[in-house]
């Protein structure tokens, strides 16, 4: 796999510029580094801006509310310069045009817009591309070949930690969710392959990964002799690799032999997200979620038991259909049990080809914004406190930038994903540098280098 520093910058002789926009989650980030390392085969390179670029590429998320008119917006704003440039190519592409009704009311509003695939394609681009420049436009969407291809290039865009695609899809099928429509069904790696990935990595520099799924814990169930804890083993063997991280974990399947992995395993991080959704088992019942409030607490207490240390972040939707202030209450509750580090919190928003968009009792939004308005307080509240615990602690911070604008801040994480501020230097960026605690904010820790490296975590 042809992978290239994240520091590469191609000079201005050498081609043309592309500029990619990318919304939505991390897998979707991943995917513009693919089209970002497809494109420079072709001969371009990376610019910083819209306006100089010969080709911009959107690439969209469905998943939330708006997103549809937000990818709309920003495309109707480019008109302007392809009258100025009618040579510029415009491309959109991700979860959004994997949908084919949308793709194609987007391609029929925009006539300027050249290129419109689906996230299926992405290994095509090149194709769409060249076709572009000889006058044509493309409208593509593939909802049966979904293949796996290990051999892309890619553009890395993370500082100091890469991302790995460990499975792609979802079988889980949330009755909220679009994702399983528009990212097909669960498909995993080969561990081998990954582990390659890995190692390609530390030798380009990196010492820290996050491997990626739309549900991490159930890695390796269509192949023989492979599960996510023994991927972890296996990765964790890999030399020079400082730091594992991972993303995202559903409760139904995070297993005894995972807790263990984790506890285990030095280079593996004690963070897990953890998507909650929902504190009430009825709502829970009807997402489809396939656990009870019982079980998500009985995991957090093994999580807690095995790893002290450990941090949990969340996602939390409000106003599910049918959903009561007792049910709401029981969200409340559960918040306060478990006491997570963050939490990621929406109002429930109708993903039009989702069962839930068409159940009856949908609440009003005026009571959705009530009840997002308690629940962030709570969570802010819960936040806090798990900050104010760190003060007087010493933990090892891989530094991932600096804020140079006034006094330099430098910023990075503890092993557990906790983010932590303090004075240093841009010369310390990629570093690990141990860090005690000083101070807290609603969602950070400020601390200064310490004096011994002695760590508490």
């Amino acid at each position: 796999m042809e992978q290239k520093s994240p520091f590469y910058s191609r000079p201005q002789s050498e081609g043309r510029i592309y500029f990619i926009e990318t919304f939505g989650c991390q897998m979707n980030v991943r995917d513009s580094e693919t089209a970002a390392g497809l494109l420079e085969t072709l001969g371009f390179y990376r610019g910083t801006d819209k306006e100089n670029a010969d080709l911009i590429l959107f690439n969209t998320c469905c998943v939330r509310d708006h997103a549809e008119k937000r990818v709309f917006g920003n495309i109707g704003a480019l008109k302007e310069l392809k009258d100025e440039n009618p040579n510029l190519i415009i491309g959109v592409f991700g979860c959004m045009m994997q949908q084919q009704e949308v793709a194609e009311k987007l391609y029929k509003r925009f006539p300027f817009v050249d290129i419109v695939f689906g996230t299926n394609l992405l290994s095509r681009l090149p194709a769409f591309v060249e076709s572009a420049e000889s006058g044509s436009r493309t409208l593509a969407v593939d909802e049966q070949n979904i293949q796996i291809e290990d051999d892309l290039p890619s553009i890395r865009t993370g500082k100091i930690n890469a991302f790995v695609n460990i499975n792609y899809g979802c079988d889980n099928f949330c009755t909220y969710c679009i994702v399983p429509y528009v990212r097909g069904r669960e498909r995993s790696r080969e561990m081998a392959a990954i582990a390659e990935e890995a190692k390609t990595l530390v030798d380009e520099g990196y010492s820290e990964i996050t491997l990626l799924g739309q549900n991490v814990n159930s890695y390796g169930k269509d192949l023989k002799d492979a599960s996510f804890a023994k991927l972890l083993a296996l990765i964790s063997k890999v030399e020079g690799l400082e730091r594992i991280r991972f993303m995202t974990s559903h409760p139904k399947d995070l297993t005894d032999e995972m807790i263990d992995a984790m506890a285990s395993l030095s280079n593996v991080c004690h963070h897990v997200h953890l998507p909650m959704q929902s504190g009430s088992n009825e709502i829970l019942k009807q997402m489809n979620r396939k656990y009870t409030r019982e079980l998500y607490l009985k995991i957090v207490e093994k999580l807690h038991a095995a790893m002290p240390d450990v941090e949990l972040t969340t996602d939390i939707i409000v106003g599910f259909p049918g959903e009561t202030e007792e049910d709401f209450l029981q969200t409340l509750d559960l918040v306060e049990r478990v006491g997570f580090a963050s939490a990621f919190t929406f109002k429930y928003s109708p993903r039009k080809g989702t069962r839930a968009a068409t159940m009856e009792e949908q609440v009003p939004d005026i009571v959705k914004r009530e009840r997002l308005h308690r629940l962030n307080e709570l969570q802010e509240q819960k936040s806090r406190e798990n900050n104010e615990k760190y003060i007087g602690v010493t933990g090892i911070v891989h530094i991932e930038d600096c804020d140079t604008r006034h006094d330099p801040v430098c910023y990075g994480k503890f092993p557990n994903f906790k983010m932590v501020y303090f004075a240093g230097t841009p010369d310390l960026v990629g570093s690990y540098v141990p860090v005690q605690i000083t101070n807290v904010r609603k969602n950070s820790l400020f601390g200064r280098i310490a004096e011994t490296e002695e760590t508490s975590i």
